[in-house]
Formats: structure tokens, C-alpha cells, sequence
């Protein structure tokens, strides 16, 4: 499979007529591996060809063929049987330019993009493929919080269009992109509304997700944002009674709305697993006892299980009912921070036993490449739910204090992006400073 990290300085061309938004199963897109040599560097996102480096002899070329065309088909992959086979939707937690390198991504069966501030910093910190854009923004005389936003959402829009098909294909249930509010409203409630009210105009794609953070301050916003329509991706979750109050922020949204086709205000809660088991493992290291240094490792999973329990319970019942009668679809769990972080850990810990319907994994490369080579596709998610909740036990027991526990990780959530996105506002504050000092 070819990744973003052996796709490097990428020349582009589009050479098929095939259109992304197409809703006919005849008329979907497939992608296929060739080679073969071009200059062009054409952008236009209803024909597709992916050229990497031209100048090299034999260079990897993704070409858009229709089902009966002449390429060849590339081999399935893990992500295609998740999906199939599961229902578990594989995201990609990674967005920078050229968005094209997403092409074989979503050829191995990636169905939708994840985005945050920390991503973007160092996308655009550490590559050259966003100068043209922001030196032709400084010299128009933007300020740095529009450039920012200029750059951030041509990717979004570009790669909103590369998912279209399979947002059109499911009716709307899959193919999203998401991009976040400012990390510097995470303790402002109306200025959050008023940022994704924005953001979601600016962006303009039926497949973008706004990214709210679950902080208390933000749980009115985000039913505020679902009741008129738009969108969200809950970020930033990292403890059941957090998730338990953005389950109902969502359905009291849709019930707000006023709508009579709910089908199209879609979201997903994006429970944080790896992290819940780096700071649960150092408090047990603390405590030092057998007992305690057994359940390393295990409760970020276990407090996963009984989320997705939660879930079922939740999206069931009377309430529930009525509200899919008038169109309204799951807001689906989905798990984030699946990188593992501690390396005595198996690669595959917070993929594999998350598996289940309706949910979805966004994996970072580390993790993506992984699962791809080595995971197991089988529905685990709930398959011993009484040892999750024995585990969950256990560890009050010892003396973790799960609401400390989530409390704490929110805050270093929270605190790690607006550190990123500050770094990256003053980074390109020295930049334009640069710039304009080399034009006079």
C-alpha cells in the first residue's frame, strides 16, 4: 500500500472523466496502481490521477479507472473487511498537502479524514506546498488568523471532495472530513457556536464535520450547533459521564432543530483511548502493588467497552424511536488517540478490541499501518463486557478516581492543542514578518 510517508513531493495530474459525486454503484470510481511519466500539474477534482515525482523513471502513478476500465485492481486490504464485515468505518487521523496523497489511502479502504491543530502545525510548519498560497494571502494583506484559516480550509474542501463518493454512496453516513473550532473557545460557549456556524459556511461541503470539544462549557454549544443543522465531531472525550452528556447535548439537538428530515445532521463522539491508559498506568505505578501493576495496559479498553455500552443503551428505546422516524441516524462512537504510546504494548491494542457495528477507528500512521499489516477483524468491542466492568471496578477500587482521571486528560487535551496552534500562529507571524521585510 502506498502511504503518505513513501508519497513525497507529489506532482499531480487528473486524467479521468470520472466524477466524484456521482450516486449510481455502476458509475463508482476505482483506483488503480500504474506507471508512467508526466509533467502536469492540473488540479481539478472530478478527474483523478496521482502522479508521485515524475522525474523518476518508473515513478507510482494512481490512475481513476471505471469498474470495466483497463487498470488493475489493487489488492484488498484489513480496512476493506473492518468495514464490510464489521460495520467499523477506518478513518485516517492525518490531513496535509497534497491532499491527493489520500487517493491510495482510500483505495485501501480509509472512508474518512480527522483533523486537529496540532496536525495542522505540523503540516504546515514542515512543508513547502503551502508557501504560494500564504505569501499570495500576506501580500494581499491578511491578518495571520485568516491566512491560517485560508490554508486550513483549502485542504479541508479539497479533501472533502476526494470523499464524496462514498458520503454520496452511503447516504451521507460516511466519507466526512473534520475540522476544529479554535482550540481558544474550548471555555467559550457562544463564541464556539458562532465559530462553527463560521466554519461550516466557510468550509461549505455536505461531508465536513465541525470538531466541538466535550468541555462542560461546550456541551450547550454542541446542542445548539446539531439544532440547526450542522454537523459535529465531539472531540477531546475521555470519561463515561462526559460521553453520557454529549450523547444527550446530540439527541436534545435533533429534537431542537424543528427539522422534519433529520437524515442529514449527522455526528460522531470521538472517545480518547491511548491516553486514558498513560496516565492510568502511572498512577498504578504509584501505587506499586501486584494488584495495581497487573492492570497496566487495560484500562483505556475497559473504559471503552462500557462507552459502547453506554451507546447501545442510549440510541435505543422510545426517545430514540421517535426521533429515527424522522430520519435521524446514530451519533457514532468513534475511537481516537489509537497510536500506542507505550511501546511494551502491542501496536494493535487500541484497534483490535474496539472493533464493532457502527463505530468508527481513526488511525494515525503508526497505528493505520499496523492494523493493515497485522489486525484482526472480528467484533470484540462487546464481546466480555462483565471483565470490562470488572477491570473498571478494580481499578476504583485501587483508588483511580475515573472523573480525575478524564477531568485531567480533558485539560492536557485541551492545553496541548491551543499550545499548537499558537506555536503555529506565531510561526507564521515570523514568516509573513519575513516576507514582507524581502519585499521591500
Amino acid at each position: 500500500m502506498a502511504t503518505i510517508s513513501k508519497l513525497s513531493n507529489p506532482c499531480l495530474n487528473y486524467s479521468s472523466s470520472t466524477s466524484f459525486n456521482t450516486r449510481s454503484s455502476s458509475s463508482t470510481p476505482k483506483f488503480f496502481l500504474g506507471f508512467r511519466a508526466n509533467n502536469s500539474t492540473t488540479f481539478n477534482h472530478k478527474k483523478l490521477s496521482l502522479v508521485i515525482n515524475p522525474s523518476i523513471k518508473g515513478s507510482l502513478c494512481v490512475k481513476c479507472s471505471q469498474a470495466d476500465g483497463n487498470g488493475s485492481s489493487l489488492k484488498r486490504t484489513t480496512l476493506h473487511d473492518l468495514y464490510e464485515r464489521q460495520g467499523q468505518s477506518p478513518w485516517y487521523d492525518n490531513l496535509c498537502r497534497p491532499v491527493t496523497d489520500l487517493i491510495p489511502l482510500i483505495e485501501s479502504g480509509v472512508r474518512g479524514v480527522t483533523s486537529n491543530p496540532a496536525i495542522f502545525q505540523k503540516a504546515i510548519s514542515t512543508s513547502n506546498a503551502y508557501n504560494d498560497q500564504f505569501r499570495e494571502l500576506v501580500q494581499g494583506g491578511k491578518d495571520i488568523d485568516t491566512v491560517y484559516w485560508e490554508l486550513v480550509v483549502k485542504d479541508i474542501q479539497d479533501a472533502c471532495r476526494l470523499f464524496e463518493t462514498i458520503y454520496n454512496k452511503t447516504d451521507g453516513g460516511d466519507g466526512y472530513v473534520s475540522v476544529e473550532v479554535s482550540p481558544r473557545l474550548a471555555d467559550d460557549t457562544e463564541g464556539t457556536i458562532e465559530a462553527a456556524k463560521w466554519l461550516h459556511k466557510k468550509v461549505d461541503r455536505p461531508n465536513v464535520y465541525i470538531k466541538i470539544p466535550a468541555t462542560a462549557p461546550c456541551i450547550p454549544s454542541i446542542k445548539e450547533v446539531i439544532s440547526l443543522g450542522i454537523s459535529v465531531n465531539v472531540t477531546l472525550i475521555f470519561s463515561l459521564a462526559r460521553y453520557e452528556a454529549v450523547i444527550d447535548a446530540y439527541l436534545d439537538g435533533l429534537e431542537a432543530s424543528g427539522l422534519s428530515d433529520l437524515s442529514r445532521v449527522t455526528s460522531v463522539a470521538s472517545f480518547f483511548v491511548s491516553r486514558v491508559d498513560t496516565l492510568v498506568d502511572k498512577m498504578l505505578e504509584k501505587i506499586g502493588t501486584p494488584e495495581a501493576l497487573d492492570l497496566r495496559g487495560k484500562a483505556a479498553n475497559a473504559q471503552a467497552a462500557l462507552a459502547y455500552k453506554l451507546y447501545q443503551k442510549k440510541f435505543s428505546g422510545p426517545r430514540w424511536d421517535t426521533l429515527v422516524k424522522k430520519g435521524a441516524k446514530k451519533q457514532r462512537l468513534l475511537w481516537a488517540s489509537t497510536s500506542v504510546k507505550n511501546p511494551a504494548y502491542p501496536d494493535t491494542l487500541y484497534v483490535d478490541p474496539l472493533i464493532g457495528p457502527d463505530t468508527v477507528s481513526t488511525m494515525p500512521d503508526q497505528a493505520l499501518q499496523a492494523f493493515i499489516d497485522h489486525g484482526s477483524v472480528a467484533r470484540t468491542i462487546d464481546s466480555n463486557v462483565s471483565e470490562a466492568e470488572g477491570i473498571y471496578s478494580a481499578l476504583e477500587k485501587l483508588g483511580i478516581d475515573w472523573s480525575f482521571v478524564g477531568s485531567q486528560l480533558e485539560l492536557e487535551g485541551v492545553d496541548s492543542f491551543k499550545k499548537s496552534f499558537d506555536s503555529l500562529l506565531d510561526s507564521l507571524q515570523e514568516k509573513a514578518n519575513t516576507l514582507k521585510l524581502v519585499s521591500l
